[in-house]
């Protein structure tokens, strides 16, 4: 017998929690392991997240790290700001617009997040590994379809700010 929806969407909703918390026990503990030897052994795992977001695109402005993070413009500046005083991020200029400042990881920090995030896939390389090859596979192909669906309504929501 098939859940209904509601069921079904509740149990996608807690397992992504669940995943999350996997991923914040991870960092958590990765952080911990890294102490005062670096620059991520000082931050918060909401500073983690916020650093994964600015280095998978490159730089970012606050408003844009505000929205990524569904927090406040204020709340995004001031998290920038802490990173900033760590030496996690800089700021520049952008190139488009000059009333607007982009941040990205600083270089010095660049081989110390390396090895963070390296050792977060680790995590979930070992994850893959017991569930399996075809549950991977499938759990592949959920997500790029998942994917697609957020993309789209991002696009959607992007046109309809405009």
């Amino acid at each position: 017998m098939e859940l209904p929806l509601s069921e079904q969407a509740r149990y996608i909703f807690t397992t992504g929690r669940s995943i999350r918390d996997f991923v914040d026990r991870n960092i958590a503990t990765q952080l911990a392991e890294v102490g005062g030897r670096s620059v991520c052994g000082e931050v918060s795992v909401t500073q983690m997240h916020a650093l994964m977001m600015i280095q998978k695109r490159g730089k970012v402005s606050i408003t844009e790290l505000a929205s990524l993070m569904s927090v406040s413009v204020p709340s995004a500046s001031t998290l920038v700001d802490r990173l900033v005083e760590k030496g996690a991020l800089t700021r520049e200029p952008s190139q488009n617009d000059r009333r607007r400042m982009d941040v990205r990881i600083a270089p010095a920090v660049q081989e110390d997040f390396s090895k963070v995030t390296s050792v977060l896939l680790s995590a979930f390389e070992n994850l893959v590994e017991k569930i399996g090859p075809e549950t991977t596979r499938m759990w592949c192909e959920v997500l790029r379809r998942v994917t697609d669906v957020l993309d789209q309504e991002e696009l959607i929501a992007g046109k309809r700010k405009r």
